[in-house]
């Protein structure tokens, strides 16, 4: 599919926004708009927030003995987040800026560990934030409500669903670097009756990066469709496609063996990157869900999704050769240039009576298949060498046509899974939950041979006590054990290519959540263990230790006043590798994981001046050892936000103004530190890191008729 033009976008926003608001002019008004609009704000208050959680469907995260939490509609819209990775700002406990999504301090697999709408999606490719709804995480192991995963949480991203009233917004802006943006979400029934529904989410936003001669770019086309088939069942069904665009920013920096970073570079300064190097990424993504409630009591679900996302990835990276900040750039389109994902799921949830307990029982099926293509002809390349005192900007090289691929790997997982919930007062619970999992991989070679595989079973389980002495306050321990698919030896070592056998990884947790007037408490403390795998001396990838992650967690979300709203927290994490064959690497601390960690978002709404907030944010990240020995740190850093909103009317016509900043005081500083194996944490201990963005402006108005 070639790239939608800003004009063709504009141009079809504005005429099927214009044909729709004329359907339906007389069945909603503009204050009415807005009564809809608080509603659903009021759903995700923090009291309210509910979350799905595999099979156990939709709970009350205050009443869940797990640590969840959720990013709500109005604080997206409030920071104007462009990508899910902005997502994660203000959650302390997670780390996902610009590599795989994880809580916690363990890494998340490719597809394991992310979602949309409960259906697993690949990771390392983008997702826009203005196609979701809202965010929901679950810290730790979840295998036994997801099937297998790697012990980093679960992070499902919401679609947005049509609305019962039509709503309609158009929204422009611009930002650093010259960019404008232009989009538009519109949402309402098709029919008289209100048994179809759409959602219509278009956005293009393009112009220069913050480095001179950097282009961005980024074009979604969302539509959702639900149907009421009878007053029991519905259909629900997405399509969306994605264009990512990003050339000339600064490439990713590696260090070689002994080596240490450096103070951080001004990102934006030219010759960090190459204007020619790199993503430029299409995802088209389709699924569907059947939802049926038979009694009342008893909900089933049925859901599949179908994934296609094609890179064309050409970053640099710029590997220091001494620590006076001379390095070597290279070039790699080895990677894969397109995922498939076919996913699916299946849930039946339902309540029954024993005697004296009270059974919340749920039961289900979810797996699926992952493809990787790999370009035929893609290659790592020297491009020469520089230094951070004297960038250098080299000749571009011969690409690969990244359309001729070879199928490189599969990988296949189902897990059945069943659980239930005993209450055996109002004050006391126990949940038991449990999958047996199939799980599956093979890579190829370019010739079409097997070059290795893997298959095997097992059961995930976990048990929770809760207590709840009185109403507003839930405390519980969890104890957790999971199965995941074993790493894949990286290029390099002997074995390469090579998958090992699925880890075992343990958890426990106790924790609390209080309901204290509008603002939800929570705090959660756990343990988390691990096999760790990594190229040792004698050249081959093998598992070689144990990863132990112990750690503290605080969370508070809600109105702390009628006009203050606040969003945030802190996690202390003792990130630990044991049992190693080395003495230099035993008790160590694992490479690119800090031991503090907290974001603050709040808002206020000024008093003085009606339909107005003024809203800032700040994020801690503390000092990261760059290598298994920990005889090299990377210094902490904070970044501060701010910005502010106006809600008036123009033209009869409900119109917000808003302005961010992101940075703002422009700290430089390394971020997405891990090692070089790209394995989770099971490299051979040289990190690499990206630089954090500059300060970034964003200006919009949006209208809403």
């Amino acid at each position: 599919m070639k790239p939608l033009t800003f004009y063709t976008l504009s141009t079809l926003s504005l005429t099927i926004f214009t044909a729709l608001h004329h359907a339906h002019a007389e069945q909603s008004a503009p204050d009415e708009t807005l009564v809809v609009s608080a509603a659903a704000d009021n759903t995700h208050s923090p009291i309210n927030k509910k979350a799905t959680l595999g099979n156990l469907g939709q709970q009350e995260v205050r009443n869940t003995p797990w640590s969840v939490q959720t990013v709500a509609p109005a604080l997206m819209k409030q920071q104007q987040l462009k990508s899910v990775s902005d997502l994660y700002r203000y959650m302390p406990s997670v780390q996902g800026d610009g590599a795989r999504p994880q809580t916690r301090g363990m890494q998340g697999s490719v597809v394991q560990n992310s979602m949309i709408d409960g259906l697993n999606v690949v990771s390392t490719t983008d997702y826009a934030a203005e196609q979701f709804d809202h965010l929901e995480v679950l810290n730790g192991l979840a295998g036994s409500l997801y099937g297998p995963s790697n012990p980093a949480g679960l992070f499902n991203f919401v679609a947005k669903r049509g609305t019962h009233l039509p709503q309609h917004s158009v929204t422009v802006g611009a930002g650093t670097g010259t960019s404008r943006l232009l989009s538009g979400d519109f949402s309402g029934p098709l029919d008289d009756n209100d048994r179809l529904r759409y959602r219509l989410n278009m956005l293009d936003d393009e112009g220069n990066g913050y480095v001179s001669g950097s282009k961005k770019r980024r074009q979604l086309f969302s539509l959702a469709v639900d149907a009421n088939l009878s007053d029991q069942t519905v259909l629900e069904t997405n399509f969306s496609y994605y264009h990512f665009y990003d050339k000339g920013l600064p490439g990713k920096f590696a260090l070689g063996n002994g080596l240490s970073f450096p103070a951080a570079p001004d990102p934006k300064r030219a010759g960090l990157g190459q204007y020619y190097a790199g993503d430029n990424n299409h995802t088209l993504t389709a699924s569907a869900h059947l939802k049926h409630d038979f009694d009342g009591n008893w909900q089933g679900e049925i859901g599949v999704l179908r994934q296609i996302a094609d890179r064309e990835s050409t970053g640099v990276t710029n590997t220091f050769t001494d620590n006076a900040g001379h390095y070597t750039t290279t070039t790699s389109s080895a990677t894969a240039s397109r995922f498939t994902i076919n996913s699916y799921m299946a849930n039946l949830n339902g309540e029954v009576d024993t005697g004296w307990l009270h059974h919340q029982i749920s039961t289900g099926l979810r797996g699926f298949v992952w493809k990787n293509m790999n370009p035929l002809n893609g290659a790592t390349q020297t491009l020469g060498s520089a230094s951070l005192a004297n960038p250098a900007t080299f000749g571009e090289p011969d690409y690969p046509d990244f359309t001729q691929r070879y199928h490189s790997a599969t990988a296949t997982q189902h897990a059945f899974l069943l659980s239930d919930n005993l209450a055996f007062n109002p004050q006391w619970s126990l949940l038991l939950a449990g999958s047996e999992s199939l799980l599956s991989s093979a890579n190829y070679a370019k010739t079409g041979a097997r070059t290795s595989e893997s298959s095997d079973n097992g059961f995930s389980g976990s048990a929770s006590l809760m207590f709840k002495p009185v109403d507003p306050l839930t405390l519980y321990v969890s104890y957790a054990d999971s199965l995941q698919q074993g790493d894949t030896a990286p290029s390099g070592a002997n074995n390469a290519g090579n998958i090992l056998a699925p880890y075992r990884s343990k958890q426990i947790e106790a924790g609390s959540k209080l309901a204290l007037g509008d603002v939800l408490l929570t705090a959660a403390v756990f343990q988390i263990k691990r096999p760790f795998a990594y190229t040792g001396q004698d050249g081959n990838y093998a598992q070689a230790g144990e990863q132990r992650n112990r750690g503290i967690e605080l969370m508070a979300d809600g109105d702390v006043t009628q006009n203050v709203h606040l969003y945030g927290g802190m996690t202390w994490l003792d990130p630990r590798l044991l049992s190693t064959a080395s003495e230099a690497t035993q008790n160590k601390q694992i490479v690119g994981l800090p031991r503090y960690a907290a974001s603050v978002f709040a808002a206020w709404d000024l008093p003085v001046l009606v339909g107005s907030d003024i809203h800032g944010g700040i994020h801690y990240v503390g000092r990261r050892a760059t290598d298994n020995a920990n005889e090299s740190w990377v210094g902490s850093y904070t970044t501060l936000d701010a910005g502010a909103a106006y809600h008036t009317q123009l033209f009869n016509t409900a119109t917000t103004f808003r302005f961010d900043i992101t940075n703002l005081t422009n700290r430089h500083y390394w971020t997405n530190i891990v090692p070089g194996g790209l394995n989770g944490y099971s490299g051979a201990g040289y990190a690499s890191a990206q630089l954090g963005e500059p300060r970034m402006m964003q200006v919009s108005m949006q209208l809403d008729f």
